[in-house]
């Protein structure tokens, strides 16, 4: 069960929320540290967060064609 930490991007679907997830790599060839992110679809039931909120969210079985994540705890 995966367990990450991001940050809201849009709540404007209905129990829905917008996670953007950033994890740092290094370039393979230049040794750099480069930052990446994903976007998740994220389920939040009691809908009481803004954008800009930290969170975390744990994956789960699907809810829905997109939907494999819900909002544990606002951070």
């Amino acid at each position: 069960m995966k367990e990450l930490t991001g940050k809201v991007l849009s709540i404007r679907m209905n129990k829905t929320v917008v996670v953007a997830v950033e994890r740092q790599v290094k370039h393979p060839l230049y040794k750099k540290i480069i930052r990446r992110s994903k976007k998740y679809k994220v389920h939040n039931q009691n809908l009481t967060l803004k954008e800009g909120d930290l969170v975390k969210i744990v994956e789960t079985i699907p809810i829905s064609k997109d939907k494999h994540f819900k909002v544990i705890k606002k951070l």
